[in-house]
């Protein structure tokens, strides 16, 4: 009996890679070039796209290779005009990402992982199971796919990327920082670093990594406290990455990129809101030069939490400021959706951790 071909993955292939399977397949070396620039530049889905092929070419394509392309399940159109995705890969999980828009940007909100190994006691996909990292190409796709929907819905290109979807980045970091050189080299997307912020809830020897990479892009700490007993509660995470081993990581990573920081604060209601809280913070503030994304919180079926009074954001806020601390409020978006920032989960067919 025949042995059935087993199709491969043609986007998992370098530039080189290509040369040589076009090569062994007797065809020029030119053709390489071109398969690259449809699959990167012109985010091509099927090799039938491919219209400066020959027929013969494209079919033999079709027979030994594949383009995992990562669909659209479900959409949902916020009232405040965000929109809520949930992707299908080509295995069958589902992942969720979101475009964000506001008056001056078009920000896409893309995923990771499936699911997240982490339990941050506040965030949705903190109670989800991780099943895998996500290629360079399922992030990649997700970008594609939000621009095409920012284009089609409001008339406007995506302008922003932010690695703040499902799981952590810094736990997928080869196909994070693949999929960020497919989305600014100039033979794909050719969009700007500095239009792309990865967040992490805080791995330090991969923010020190971040730093010997010399990265172009910003970075993202979700701090949410700058007490460890306090962290500790809230994020796990922050017992094998202290807060003063984040400290040094963060001056490590600055030393070496001379990128700021952003640090992403959730205002919890009589938790980390206090006068106490915010000076911790300020003291925190000082290690590296940085901003604060002061972050509402979004409610969760899994967990107690409430957003902290209007009056406590404000007095927590303005004592950073006096304090000549950077800070942004940032106004929840997607809430009625469950778009909104820690509230990406999906609920069919997703073990949660017990």
């Amino acid at each position: 009996m025949e042995k059935a071909l087993v199709k491969k993955d043609i986007r998992a292939y370098s530039p080189e890679d290509l040369k040589k399977l076009f090569s062994d397949m007797g065809e020029q070396g030119f053709r390489a070039k071109q398969v690259y620039e449809w699959l990167w530049k012109k985010s091509a889905t099927s090799f039938d796209e491919m219209t400066n092929l020959s027929k013969d070419l494209r079919e033999k394509l079709n027979q030994h290779f594949l383009i995992n392309a990562v669909k659209i399940d479900k959409q949902q159109i916020s009232s405040d005009r965000t929109i809520k995705n949930t992707f299908k890969l080509y295995d069958g999980n589902i992942i969720e990402g979101v475009l964000i828009p506001t008056e001056d940007r078009m920000t896409a909100c893309v995923s990771s992982q499936v699911g997240c190994s982490l339990t941050c006691k506040f965030c949705a996909t903190g109670y989800m199971d991780r099943k895998r990292n996500l290629n360079a190409d399922e992030i990649y796709d997700q970008v594609v796919l939000i621009d095409k929907q920012a284009r089609e819905n409001y008339g406007i290109p995506l302008s922003n990327i932010v690695y703040m979807g499902m799981g952590e980045p810094l736990l997928n970091y080869s196909g994070m920082m693949k999929s960020v050189e497919r989305l600014t080299s100039e033979d794909g997307l050719n969009m700007a670093a500095k239009r792309i912020t990865v967040s992490t809830a805080g791995i330090a020897k991969m923010i020190k990594k971040l730093g010997d990479d010399n990265v172009k892009f910003n970075l993202a700490l979700s701090l949410h406290a700058a007490n460890d007993t306090k962290r500790n509660e809230i994020m796990p995470i922050n017992e094998q990455n202290s807060l003063l081993a984040l400290r040094d990581a963060l001056k490590y990573y600055f030393a070496k990129t001379k990128n700021p920081v952003t640090y992403e604060y959730i205002v919890f209601n009589d938790f980390n809101d206090g006068l106490e809280d915010a000076k911790e913070l300020v003291q925190f503030c000082k290690h590296v030069p940085c901003k604060v994304n002061i972050i509402e919180y979004n409610p969760i079926v899994f967990a107690d939490f409430i957003n902290t009074k209007e009056d406590k954001l404000e007095a927590f806020a303005n004592y950073l400021r006096k304090n000549n601390v950077n800070v942004h409020i940032r106004r929840s978006r997607g809430k009625d959706i469950d778009a909104a920032c820690g509230q990406l989960a999906v609920k069919e067919g997703q073990e949660l951790k017990s």
